[in-house]
């Protein structure tokens, strides 16, 4: 997962929750009450402020070891902290769907209902037409764009 931070100059800095060390998760789950990573990234992809906050203040820690979460804060958060998915975590969203679609033979239907949430989330939302490609769901996008016109 990507979080973006702008900064006070308009710059964005991107840190990938990939890039953490496995000490530095532990001290996001811990400063957000003990939680599960997974719950971590639930509330990554809901935008829930602490959550940013933490991923952020794990990564200033590096620079600044004795930074306190509890001290922590980001001013105009809403505007400046975003999650975005990246086409791994969109093939896994995916793939888990077919999963539990294919017995209901409505996995099209259920595609078409998750894309533009998807998309929402996207990094880049070029990711998830290349996801559905890999998936053979190409087709979706296709329609998708041929009903537009």
């Amino acid at each position: 997962m990507i979080i973006s931070f702008t900064q006070d100059d308009g710059t964005v800095e991107r840190l990938s929750t990939d890039d953490l060390s496995a000490r530095e998760a532990a001290a996001v789950e811990k400063a957000l009450g003990d939680v599960q990573w997974a719950r971590v990234e639930a509330l990554l992809q809901l935008q829930e402020p602490d959550a940013l906050r933490a991923v952020l203040w794990a990564f200033r820690r590096r620079e600044q070891p004795d930074l306190v979460f509890d001290e922590f804060d980001v001013p105009g958060w809403r505007r400046r902290l975003k999650a975005r998915i990246e086409r791994a975590e969109i093939e896994e969203s995916l793939n888990n769907l077919m999963l539990q679609a294919i017995s209901s033979k409505s996995e099209d239907t259920q595609i078409d209902l998750l894309t533009p949430h998807l998309r929402k989330l996207a990094d880049d939302p070029a990711d998830v037409d290349a996801a559905l490609d890999g998936l053979g769901k190409g087709h979706l996008v296709r329609r998708r764009q041929d009903s537009k016109d």
